[in-house]
């Protein structure tokens, strides 16, 4: 399973995330989920509800 999928497995499972938490449940590092997070945030698959909480749109 690629890097994004399991980002937006863990979102839709758990409605809101922060990177820390997105990196504990899919076991990839910190650094990864938040380049990862970044490119999801551009292409608008993701938003972020609050400070560094993020959710599937």
């Amino acid at each position: 399973m690629e890097i994004r999928d399991s980002i937006i497995k863990a979102l839709k499972e758990n409605s809101e995330l922060k990177a820390s938490e997105i990196a504990s449940i899919t076991g990839l590092d910190k650094k990864v989920i938040d380049k990862e997070i970044a490119k999801l945030k551009k292409e608008e698959i993701i938003t972020s509800p609050k400070r560094c909480y993020w959710s599937v749109k």
